[in-house]
């Protein structure tokens, strides 16, 4: 039989505080990680996506894989609906909340399974916690060897859906309820308890332990530039002017030190290099302050999911010394960066007259950053 999987995404998050779908884990956005999931798996044929009316151009652009990606409605119901319309030509339609970031292909296969027997079915986990409903001024216990806490995905035959939709004549909290109410037996297979909902702050908390520990990247930065002939060039280190010493020839102004250090940033991060982002045939980085560039490659590390753990910068040069603004490039590489002081070592050394550099041509500088994922 073939099989499309809907990726419910058009709730607003309301209980989270933001659309904890867009939420990044692991450099993915919550929705991808069970998207991919539901693309990998062998006896899936389809993927497809029901979102919000004005994300859907997003996540088109985003999922270019999907076989359809909808505006969804008000309520889930209304989502499942239209996952529901764009079914035609498959045999079963599996629905899948987008903020189970963590479901498996053993759960996925094991609902298939029981479709092909029963027609419909989905996950569900036993309750291990005592439940108490409120009753009036009681507090009554409820069996919890007879409760259920289910999950998704929730599926059945396409024929069988078109039925249970026709019936419905009340919102239902899940498709199995609808399923139910049309009279339609469901099977309940054993779902995981990794295949949380992240609902509430509190929820993603837990989303990121089941990650494990952030990943942690080390990236290596060099730069190098000669004396300046032009007189009117001044020499900047770390973002502060040095008096003492000619400016260095470049596009921006030249500044060896961050030069280095936004290299070793964007390689950390697997994001190319100072010169890809910032050419010198653009005009509008000539003479172009380096702590732009700087500031900037942090925003590309943030975008992708990355934060700053530290940064250790050596420069090589016979002059000027350097140890005398070492502490205010220091403060200015962690402020640009948004990190403590205490994470930015600035060293200095010679090249003990050895080479261009040793015979005063110019300034050298070498740097290694770490990184960590954000979440």
């Amino acid at each position: 039989m073939s099989v499309v999987a809907a990726i419910l995404a058009a709730g607003r998050g309301a209980r989270f505080g933001a659309d904890k779908t867009q939420i990044l884990l692991r450099g993915k956005p919550l929705w991808r990680h069970s998207f991919d999931t539901f693309l990998g798996h062998p006896d899936v044929d389809g993927v497809g996506i029901v979102c919000a009316p004005d994300s859907v151009e997003r996540y088109r652009a985003e999922a270019p894989q999907a076989c359809f990606v909808v505006a969804g409605g008000e309520v889930r119901q209304d989502s499942s609906r239209k996952a529901l319309e764009h079914a035609s030509g498959y045999d079963v339609l599996m629905i899948h909340d987008a903020a189970r970031p963590f479901i498996s292909h053993r759960v996925i296969s094991d609902v298939l399974d029981a479709v092909h027997r029963t027609g419909a079915a989905a996950p569900g986990i036993r309750i291990t916690d005592t439940i108490r409903q409120k009753s009036d001024s009681k507090l009554v216990v409820l069996d919890r060897d007879r409760l259920i806490a289910m999950q998704t995905p929730q599926a059945a035959r396409v024929e069988l859906f078109r039925e249970a939709f026709a019936a419905a004549k009340a919102p239902y909290t899940d498709d199995v309820e609808l399923l139910q109410n049309a009279g339609i037996a469901t099977e309940i297979v054993s779902g995981e308890q990794r295949n949380l909902k992240i609902t509430t702050p509190e929820d993603l908390a837990q989303a990121i332990g089941i990650l494990g520990i952030p990943e942690r990247r080390t990236g290596f930065g060099y730069d190098v530039h000669p004396f300046s002939k032009n007189a009117s060039r001044k020499l900047y280190l770390g973002g502060v002017e040095f008096e003492d010493a000619p400016g260095l020839e470049g596009h921006s102004d030249a500044d060896v030190l961050l030069h280095a250090v936004v290299d070793a940033l964007l390689g950390a991060a697997g994001l190319g290099d100072i010169g890809m982002h910032f050419p010198n045939t653009d005009p509008s980085y000539r003479n172009r302050e380096s702590t732009y560039f700087l500031e900037q490659a942090r925003i590309l590390l943030e975008s992708s999911s990355w934060r700053v753990l530290n940064v250790d910068a050596t420069v090589v040069a016979e002059f000027p010394k350097l140890s005398a603004k070492a502490e205010m490039i220091k403060d200015k590489i962690s402020a640009t960066l948004g990190i403590g002081r205490e994470r930015v070592s600035v060293k200095a050394t010679t090249n003990e007259g050895l080479g261009s550099i040793g015979r005063g041509e110019g300034i050298a500088a070498f740097a290694v950053a770490t990184i960590s994922e954000s979440v």
